[in-house]
């Protein structure tokens, strides 16, 4: 059987994750992606081929005219869409393209929302190369958060206080990005939390979530994920009838939400496993085979009534932050290590040596800890541990 891999830079999720389990379930895998030379060191066995992944008619040609599919499947934010629309015009079991449009558009997900009477986000809408003085006369009621219509990773989001700072900061980010659409939207008070599911278009899973330790405003990087094995109910019954609404069923979705006096509101859906090391942590935390199970759901195997999922673990995941431009000259090398019964792992995301801005998002990560274990007490002291003794400087 063949899966077609929809991918633009390898992440872990892919190289850890998803290359591995198809490789234990016995699928041929290409990957088609618009970077070729990132994907040097995929498995020998799996080819990679040069095509348009962001155009979904590229995507449907490319495969057209190669090897017969079974299965079409992405794990990018950026990419969901077009693997949907060529899942669809295949024949193959996939998310539905509205659904994954819906979450991948921020300006349709509210308007969704509200016309669904579930919530409703006071918000405008900038088009690329628009004038940002139109913000001005919206009327929002600030603090407003600015972010790319359909950014992710915390990337150019910013938290403006006033109409003239909102006018601003927009300018800025149109010069970075001209093709951008912006939105300003109204800040939503409360705890964030991150809703984890599974599901094959049927039934679906919730596999836990985490609590979400954010940087201080204006900017909004997470700075430590805690896993949170059992979410409140009225919680998960509120959340699950925004992603029914949106129509979220088939795969992993990644969903985070703050709560604020018991209600929960979306802050962004992301329709694909959670990243950036912390899939890794919830397939270890769970004892099951995570990915395997995702991926089966794109073949349009039904995934079984119960899991088998430990519910007794306990981890969290911390990341190691630039906080200011220059090298990177000290830091810990990768550790796997057990204390005490707790399984570490540290991975670097930056070279020693390397040089870089400093970017008020997720790119300032030097690298990243998990920490799993079945006592929270034990998990988190020798997290700090780990965190107390190390050193990363970034010299100017």
């Amino acid at each position: 059987m063949r899966m077609y891999l929809l991918a633009l830079n390898p992440t872990d999720s892919v190289t850890e994750g998803f290359l591995p389990a198809a490789a234990r379930l016995g699928l041929d895998v290409t990957i088609l992606t618009d970077r070729p030379p990132a994907h040097r060191e995929v498995p020998p066995q799996t080819e990679v081929l040069e095509c348009d992944v962001h155009d979904f008619r590229a995507v449907i040609n490319r495969i057209a005219t190669h090897h017969r599919p079974d299965a079409v499947f992405t794990n990018s934010d950026h990419l969901q869409t077009q693997a949907a629309l060529a899942a669809d015009y295949f024949g193959l079991p996939g998310k539905d393209w509205r659904a994954a449009l819906r979450a991948k558009n921020k300006g349709e997900m509210r308007r969704h929302l509200a016309a669904a009477g579930l919530d409703a986000v006071r918000s405008m809408e900038l088009a690329a190369g628009q004038d940002p003085s139109a913000f001005a006369a919206a009327g929002l009621p600030y603090p407003v958060v600015l972010k790319p219509r359909e950014g992710v990773a915390s990337e150019d989001v910013i938290l403006a206080g006033d109409a003239e700072e909102l006018v601003a900061l927009a300018k800025e980010i149109q010069a970075r990005r001209p093709d951008a659409a912006l939105l300003a939207e109204e800040f939503l008070a409360g705890e964030l939390y991150t809703l984890e599911t599974l599901g094959d278009g049927r039934v679906r899973h919730v596999l836990g979530g985490f609590h979400t330790t954010m940087s201080a405003p204006p900017v909004f990087i997470e700075e430590r994920l805690d896993f949170v094995a059992a979410p409140p109910e009225p919680v998960v019954a509120q959340v699950s009838a925004q992603l029914d609404a949106l129509g979220v069923g088939l795969g992993a979705c990644h969903t985070e939400f703050v709560v604020h006096e018991g209600r929960a509101r979306l802050i962004e859906v992301n329709y694909r496993v959670i990243g950036d090391q912390c899939d890794l942590l919830l397939a270890q935390i769970l004892g099951i085979e995570l990915f395997e199970h995702i991926l089966r759901a794109h073949l349009g195997e039904p995934l079984p009534a119960d899991l088998g999922a430990r519910r007794d673990g306990a981890g969290r995941v911390d990341y190691a932050l630039a906080d200011r431009a220059g090298t990177l000259t000290a830091a810990p090398p990768a550790t796997d290590r057990t204390v005490d019964g707790v399984r570490l792992s540290y991975r670097p995301l930056r070279d020693l040596g390397e040089r870089h801005p400093h970017y008020g998002t997720n790119r300032d990560y030097l690298g990243v800890l998990r920490v799993t274990g079945t006592d929270r007490g034990t998990v988190d002291r020798v997290a700090d541990a780990f965190v107390a003794a190390e050193r990363w400087e970034v010299t100017p």
